[in-house]
């Protein structure tokens, strides 16, 4: 049964509704001031998003924030009913699996820096294969000799992996328990910076 709509809605109902078709009809994960550029002033976004996600709650799909951006996302535990019409992604290599780590963990870094912690050097090419999975951006340039470019993280790798911020990324014990760190990634795990650390490094980008 579809929700009827009042002949003359309250400016609070169309702000709601505004945000929800400029959601709905973006192409790319939004922040509020980009929302606020479509739907005006008068629109307090902030309200209508949290509106809009206690009225999709519990249904199919709804608004999420991810890295101060917000999209439509399908519900989590329905993901499973669509993964047979997904194209599997290619695996990622071991040498980019480590190198999305430390530019997640250390951001921004430069190749010099990712090479420092991995001991060895690294490709173009696995930088190529993080960046068009849309993943890892260059970052600017570090004052220094040779300025050397840096690479950081994109809002599509908080997404992909279902991150609010980088504030959600696991720390070394709960990686521990997961199984996931053995002998050899004791130096990553070297390179993980503390919750604090990765409080105060996520409001520079």
């Amino acid at each position: 049964m579809s929700r009827s709509i009042p002949d003359d809605p309250s400016p609070a109902d169309f702000g709601v509704r505004a945000v929800e078709a400029v959601l709905f009809a973006a192409t790319a994960p939004l922040s509020v001031d980009e929302i606020a550029a479509h739907v005006g002033p008068d629109v307090d976004v902030r309200a209508a998003l949290a509106r809009l996600a206690a009225d999709y709650a519990g249904r199919g799909i709804g608004p999420v924030e991810r890295g101060g951006r917000w999209h439509f996302q399908t519900a989590a535990d329905l993901a499973h009913l669509l993964r047979r019409d997904r194209e599997e992604p290619r695996r990622l290599s071991r040498a980019a699996v480590e190198t999305l780590a430390i530019i997640a963990y250390q951001e921004p870094v430069s190749r010099a820096e990712i090479e420092a912690v991995r001991g060895v050097q690294i490709s173009k090419g696995t930088l190529d294969v993080l960046m068009e999975a849309g993943w890892v951006r260059p970052a600017g340039r570090r004052e220094g000799p040779g300025r050397p470019l840096l690479y950081a993280t994109t809002p599509g790798f908080l997404a992909h992996f279902g991150l609010g911020s980088r504030r959600d990324l696991p720390g070394i014990d709960d990686l521990r328990a997961a199984g996931l760190l053995d002998p050899v990634d004791l130096a990553l795990a070297g390179a993980m910076p503390g919750e604090d650390e990765l409080e105060s490094g996520d409001e520079s980008d």
